[in-house]
């Protein structure tokens, strides 16, 4: 009679044939694992470098009017988000509290804060920490904001329409003004080799910093754009959201954004 195919050979033991199996087991899983090494390594120098977001422009989610078309994905999408895809991989934000330093498991290296709502003392504190510990930070601070928005004044869902942002500002030596006599209407300010879109836009002035909390900003573009050195970190700040409107040339926006997150992220 033949022998069973899933007995012993003769003269080996249960335990025998337990060692074998492992044996087995392990030579299976360490072929996998070499694949995945290599994979990786194939992988690593097109891999996105994670960018944090958090704002009340709908870059991330689309202007959704409540969780059943967020969910449903019906929300009309914001081009920036692919644009930005393209290089980063996005990580939404809605708190900065608790955000850590550098060294802190899971801390971000890269953020982009989109017209963000009043932050908390605690968010300030935690935003001025992150930053000095070696943080990059791309920032648009719109005083008047122009972007079209599909709710009304008032509506809890719409981009916050005025920044309110002073106490982290005037930290970094900074003070946002706005004329409210400028055109209304759209315009581009050079910035290095760059156009950028800008309507009712703010400009910053230079202010003194504390002594325990210093900060080195240049102005660029007229003063729509702040170049600071934080500790050991950096922010790029922009007194203006219109690059990230949703009408117009898109193609000029994206160059701009493009241009933009090049200054503020560079590799490390």
């Amino acid at each position: 009679m033949p022998s069973d195919p899933d007995s012993p050979p003769s003269g080996k033991t249960d335990g025998t044939r337990l060692t074998v199996q492992r044996r087995f087991a392990a030579a299976i899983a360490l072929t996998f694992l070499v694949a995945g090494l290599g994979a990786r390594a194939l992988s690593s120098p097109t891999e996105r470098r994670s960018l944090a977001l958090m704002g009340t422009l709908p870059i991330y989610w689309g202007e959704a009017a409540g969780v059943e078309e967020l969910i449903a994905g019906d929300a009309p999408p914001h081009w920036a988000r692919g644009a930005l895809e393209k290089e980063y991989e996005l990580v939404p934000l809605d708190t900065l509290a608790g955000l850590q330093g550098l060294a802190s498991p899971g801390a971000p290296e890269r953020m982009m804060l989109a017209q963000p709502r009043p932050l908390s003392g605690a968010e300030n504190v935690a935003l001025d920490g992150w930053v000095r510990d070696g943080g990059q930070l791309l920032l648009f601070a719109d005083p008047m904001l122009t972007g079209h928005s599909r709710f009304s004044v008032g509506d809890r869902r719409r981009p916050q329409d005025v920044i309110l942002l002073s106490p982290i500002l005037s930290r970094w030596g900074l003070e946002l003004q706005f004329d409210d006599q400028q055109d209304e209407s759209e315009r581009t300010v050079q910035f290095g080799d760059i156009p950028l879109p800008t309507r009712l836009a703010g400009s910053f002035r230079i202010a003194a910093t504390s002594p325990g909390a210093p900060a080195d900003c240049t102005l660029e573009a007229g003063g729509l754009v702040a170049d600071c050195v934080i500790g050991e970190g950096r922010a790029l700040i922009v007194a203006d959201a219109a690059v990230l409107e949703q009408d117009g040339d898109q193609a000029v926006r994206e160059s701009a954004l493009e241009s933009l997150t090049g200054r503020a992220f560079p590799d490390r």
